[in-house]
């Protein structure tokens, strides 16, 4: 789109240019602070920290903590993106012109914050209210950050601009979680350091990137009723937003109940303690992002030159799924290692074909923020029906109906996606 054509257009339009190398990196620095901040905690810290004030309640606690923040993100990212959609130029200065970098930068600096004041929490309520808090913010910032991809890149860069964007949720985690594990002894510190990274990682995309902005006279009403229209689609209308929806979140389903509790099965299960479960989260990280990086960046490029999405899709369930067979079968070290091989290997190709068939089957242009708010409830969502309902499985029938139930929600997701018809 020309630089000539009016704000509007350009702000609203379908991207027909591709996107500079440096654009990506910037929009991917963001997303790793996101991502380290966010999911670092879940892995490492938050079970440690609830371990030691909740030890008896140790699974409910931790599974109410993932239930608030995913209740959070639900209410966060439709929200957010449905506000973003309708932020005009007024009021900002700048790269801040623009509909969504006001948005991101606002929401990891609120993130932030929490990220620091429960680094001093001692009690469930407040490790619980911070948390819940955390997550309307960073997902707010989710929100903002994704809707960047329908906004800037075309349809023939798309999934290998959502492989290296991907790319950073595997890559905030290891690089997370070996700080902690590694580095950072003390969780003060450590979510501190999250903190800070969240910030700072999002300034270059915010002050470096162009933000295309939204004449006030073309900004759509937003009231009580509208709001309430931003958690719905009209699904007789669009099908195909439906069915991907719900195929994200059947895989979303997966990749919540086959990690949650990985810290507590390596202790539970393969006897290691508290540092030696750390240690070996860390280890199956690397594994895990290793192959991430791999079959994100291969995946979505071979994606984008066939111009098919739904056979990678598929592949890559399949091979989530069959890592969590592996797991209901055989309780080893090495079962551990080639599960995290095969579903790194799957999740990372799934992260960037699967972004780019739910670009495609948005409604509006102009509800780009608000309808990936949406499909972001399909992965935020499995979060707090699938904390609650693993805790129940793991109580009553142990780890092996825990990835069995996993194995079957992955495969589920691989196969629904050929309802959608008009993405090939």
């Amino acid at each position: 789109m020309s630089e000539r054509a009016p704000l509007a257009q350009r702000a609203l339009a379908e991207p027909t240019a591709p996107v500079t190398r440096r654009w990506v990196a910037a929009l991917g620095l963001g997303s790793i602070g996101l991502w380290m901040a966010s999911l670092t905690p879940l892995q490492v810290l938050l079970p440690s920290q609830v371990q030691h004030i909740a030890h008896g309640q140790r699974f409910l606690v931790l599974g109410l903590v993932h239930a608030l923040g995913a209740l959070a993100a639900i209410i966060a990212t439709p929200l957010v993106g449905a506000l973003s959609d309708r932020t005009t130029q007024a009021w900002a200065i700048g790269r801040l012109r623009g509909r969504r970098h006001r948005w991101t930068l606002g929401m990891a600096l609120l993130g932030g914050l929490c990220l620091a004041l429960l680094a001093v929490q001692g009690t469930v309520f407040g490790v619980l209210a911070l948390w819940a808090l955390f997550s309307l913010f960073q997902n707010g910032e989710y929100a903002s950050l994704s809707a960047a991809i329908p906004d800037h890149v075309p349809v023939s860069q798309r999934a290998t601009v959502a492989g290296w964007a991907g790319l950073p949720q595997a890559l905030g985690l290891v690089a997370g979680v070996e700080i902690v594990a590694r580095v950072f002894r003390g969780s003060t510190a450590s979510y501190l350091l999250l903190a800070a990274c969240m910030v700072a990682f999002a300034l270059p995309f915010v002050l470096a990137t162009l933000d295309h902005p939204l004449e006030p006279g073309h900004r759509e009403p937003f009231s009580a009723r509208q709001l309430l229209a931003a958690f719905r689609v009209d699904l007789r209308a669009y099908p195909d937003f439906g069915w991907a929806w719900i195929t994200r979140f059947l895989a979303s389903l997966a990749i919540s109940m086959g990690t949650l509790y990985l810290f507590y099965f390596l202790r539970d299960r393969l006897g290691y303690g508290t540092a030696a479960a750390t240690t070996h989260v860390a280890t199956l990280i690397l594994i895990y992002t290793a192959c991430v990086v791999i079959t994100a960046v291969a995946g979505g490029r071979a994606s984008d030159r066939m111009g098919r999405r739904k056979p990678i899709v598929t592949i890559s369930g399949a091979l989530m799924g069959l890592a969590a067979v592996l797991l209901t079968f055989v309780e080893t070290w090495p079962s551990v290692v080639v599960a995290a091989f095969l579903f790194g290997s799957g999740f990372g190709a799934y992260l960037a074909v699967d972004q780019a068939l739910i670009t495609q089957v948005l409604p509006r242009a102009a509800d780009r923020g608000k309808d990936l708010g949406l499909i972001n409830i399909a992965i935020a969502g499995p979060a707090a029906v699938g904390g609650l309902i693993s805790a129940l499985i793991v109580t009553i029938g142990g780890y092996p109906a825990l990835y069995a139930c996993t194995a079957v929600a992955a495969a589920a997701g691989a196969a629904l996606v050929w309802r959608i018809r008009s993405v090939p």
